[in-house]
């Protein structure tokens, strides 16, 4: 799997600022990658005693077997991963709650591209650093895939996502959770992260603002856009037309079937 390079965040320690509440039932934050995956991560961990965090590594597929006893009830953790649906992924999470995050596929074939172009990430890409490409050449190979070094949009929002609806997972939108969080103050978003720790079985304690707050900080995460060392300059900050279309093209329906359209 390709290496993805971070710094080392300070949230064990913040944890301890708060009382923690243990567990009962194992909670996995399933996601498209490239969709906030250390955002929510990085919140929900500030209601979590760190004994019951798993952070040996994000799960996926190949590791799977590795890590399954992050999902066993005997022992409730909350995990994290990019865990694409199969028969073994779905009996491994079967006892879990779990969170599915996904992001809009017009802006996620941009975060992708920034993501590649980071000197953060070691997939054998570098190459696609050079000014050789031209931006248009660089959307389409996150719509369309690198062949033998990079899945295509079909196959990541199929088996990510679109293949894990109607299985029990709760739906929940990138764009919906910074939305929220920079209104946080407000009725809409105090619904909003009392139905998210709901749904992840967690109970809402008064100061659940506060650690929301800490968790969302963009410093304690290594992927975010801001922390990223790229030069993004030949991206345009939305999508164009051309590959708006191209996105329908590759995924006919997706965009309605997410809440997009």
């Amino acid at each position: 799997m390709p290496r993805i390079s971070m710094t080392q965040d300070n949230l064990n320690d913040r944890n301890a600022e708060f009382q923690q509440a243990p567990l009962s039932k194992p909670v996995f934050l399933n996601s498209v990658p490239k969709s906030g995956t250390h955002l929510l991560r990085n919140i929900l961990r500030m209601f979590v005693p760190v004994a019951q965090q798993y952070h040996d590594d994000f799960i996926q597929i190949p590791n799977l077997r590795q890590h399954s006893r992050a999902l066993h009830p005997d022992n409730p953790k909350l995990s994290w991963g990019h865990l694409l649906f199969s028969d073994e992924s779905a009996l491994a999470t079967s006892l879990s709650h779990q969170i599915l995050l996904v992001r809009d596929p017009h802006t996620w074939v941009l975060a992708r591209a920034r993501f590649f172009l980071s000197e953060n990430f070691d997939g054998n890409l570098a190459h696609l650093r050079t000014r050789q490409y031209s931006a248009g050449e660089l959307m389409n190979m996150m719509i369309f895939g690198i062949h033998g070094k990079a899945p295509t949009m079909y196959d990541i929002y199929t088996h990510n996502a679109a293949a894990w609806l109607g299985t029990g997972v709760k739906l929940y939108r990138y764009e919906d959770l910074v939305s929220h969080l920079k209104d946080l103050n407000s009725q809409r978003a105090e619904a909003y992260f009392v139905q998210l720790l709901t749904d992840c079985g967690i109970g809402v304690p008064d100061d659940w603002r506060a650690r929301v707050i800490i968790g969302s900080d963009k410093a304690q995460s290594g992927t975010a856009r801001d922390n990223l060392q790229v030069d993004d300059s030949r991206l345009p900050e939305e999508l164009p037309d051309m590959q708006k279309k191209l996105v329908e093209y590759a995924l006919p329906g997706l965009r309605a079937l997410l809440g997009y359209a």
